[in-house]
């Protein structure tokens, strides 16, 4: 796929700091395969904390000029970025597929959806505007004025490899702060695509910079650094609280979008046809491997039978292969490492009393394909009620009540996203109130959007992503009191 690209400039096996593409300062180097096959796309450097530095000191430097601008001076950059990214939507998508797994369709998708955040943010920056409070005095003046917080630094992971860039790097240049990003070291050449295509789109040198790698000594040199004024994560809850940890000796503010263990509940009065359709969209998705995926299916008793039936239908519909392949529904999994936990959960479950109510057909000899599945009889000491699966397993969980529902559906740690589905308006403000999540979908499988905040409650994470709110998380309030005026 890497060799079909049409425009073969977007591969980049190179770093991108201050402007220049640069190998690692010592040399080393990783290979990135493809989940696919196994086979290995290319190299990328594997980046010291010499190079995270340089990389800070290029994003310090860039600070003063960048802030300088205009919001629309920034915001005509943004909008060259975005016209890029959709006149290379193809390679982009390639390049994609070839190095996370998902189908052409879903990579093409997210590349879209990628560009929203960086036209939404274009013209949400150019209203980063402050305001002023009636002040106790006649002779002062008090002015609440938005300034940008400065060096800002992401951590993304591999399942979403562009839209949790631009998610997170559009508000923060649109707000005048430069960004160093930490792609996954599974996933680095979809950034460094967009690195490139944001480099032709005329950013300024050391405004953007992307460090490929492991994680240890990029991620220790930035969370140790005075100058990085901001951190943006999106993975495990595990590994946010240790970034949390290491970024509290500077204080840095932090958006952490974190682990979730996502409740859909169907009641008995749902539309059966859309709750079903719903959670195919919300399951099976990037091969179940979403933090917002729905991960416990909670069914009334009344409609628990034909939900299942209706379910099981779709799912031996899919079609599971490598993305590049036509007519391919739904690729690998990123590595072994991950198809093992899903079958380490189906074979949980199923030692537990689950019953393996439907399976579709995986006929590829590869071990990181699974295929996907519906378990009914699901229980809550089972593995797969407690942990994110990350994968194509559809567990049904069967509930009596509207307390019982919602007492399951809160019975966890997490708080990301939830799902429910019923035509009672009474209920769905009752429900919708009384959900745990930093995000509530009525009778939709889907929530991820560019003009909405995205993000979590509880151990799912602090900050928001998306809307108003994702571009105020790169601002600084700034109180101005003006006294003694003579009037």
């Amino acid at each position: 796929m890497i060799h079909d690209l049409k425009n073969p400039d977007l591969f980049r096996q190179s770093a991108f700091i201050c402007g220049e593409w640069v190998p690692a300062e010592n040399g080393a180097a990783i290979e990135v395969d493809d989940p696919a096959t196994g086979a290995a796309i290319g190299l990328v450097p594997d980046c010291t904390a010499a190079d995270t530095e340089r990389a800070i000191a290029a994003a310090d430097a860039a600070f003063a000029p960048w802030r300088a601008l205009t919001a629309g001076a920034r915001a005509a950059i943004l909008e060259r970025w975005h016209a890029l990214v959709l006149a290379n939507v193809g390679d982009l998508a390639r390049i994609m597929t070839a190095e996370q797994g998902k189908p052409l369709a879903e990579s093409e998708g997210e590349i879209r959806y990628a560009a929203t955040f960086i036209k939404w943010f274009a013209e949400e920056g150019r209203r980063a505007s402050g305001h002023d409070v009636l002040a106790p005095e006649a002779n002062r003046r008090i002015f609440v004025m938005k300034e940008p917080i400065g060096v800002a630094a992401a951590i993304t992971p591999w399942n979403f490899p562009a839209a949790m860039i631009t998610r997170k790097c559009a508000p923060a240049l649109a707000a005048g702060c430069p960004v160093i990003v930490k792609p996954s070291d599974l996933t680095p050449f979809t950034a460094l695509a967009l690195a490139r295509l944001a480099e032709q789109a005329g950013f300024p040198k050391g405004t953007i910079n992307v460090l490929t790698g492991r994680p240890e000594a990029i991620g220790g040199a930035i969370t140790g650094s005075p100058v990085v004024r901001k951190l943006s994560f999106t993975g495990s809850t595990r590994v946010g609280s240790l970034l949390l940890r290491q970024c509290a000796d500077t204080v840095k503010r932090t958006s952490m979008e974190l682990g979730g263990n996502a409740p859909l509940i169907v009641f008995d009065d749902a539309d059966l046809d859309i709750a079903v359709q719903s959670t195919m969209v919300s399951k099976f998705r990037n091969s179940g491997q979403t933090c917002v995926c729905a991960n416990r299916i909670l069914v009334q008793d009344a409609v628990y039978d034909e939900f299942a039936a209706r379910l099981a239908k779709e799912v031996t519909r899919l079609t599971v292969g490598p993305g590049a392949y036509a007519g391919v529904t739904m690729g690998p999994l990123i590595n072994r490492v991950a198809a093992q936990k899903v079958e380490g959960h189906i074979d949980d479950a199923l030692s537990r009393g689950a019953t393996l109510y439907a399976s579709g057909h995986s006929p590829m000899p590869f071990d990181r394909f699974i295929a996907p599945v519906v378990l009914t009889g699901a229980t809550h000491d089972m593995l797969l009620a407690n942990e994110e699966t990350f994968g194509p397993v559809a567990p049904l969980f069967r509930f009596g009540s509207e307390d019982e529902a919602i007492a399951m559906a809160n019975a966890t740690e997490y708080g990301l996203a939830s799902y429910f589905y019923t035509e009672n308006l009474h209920r769905a403000f009752r429900v919708a109130e009384r959900l745990e999540a930093g995000m509530v979908a009525l009778n939709t499988g889907s929530i991820a959007m560019e003009m909405a905040p995205f993000g979590g409650a509880k151990q799912s994470g602090l900050g928001r992503e998306g809307g108003r709110a994702g571009l105020e998380e790169y601002l600084e309030t700034k109180a101005f009191h003006i006294a003694g005026l003579k009037l």
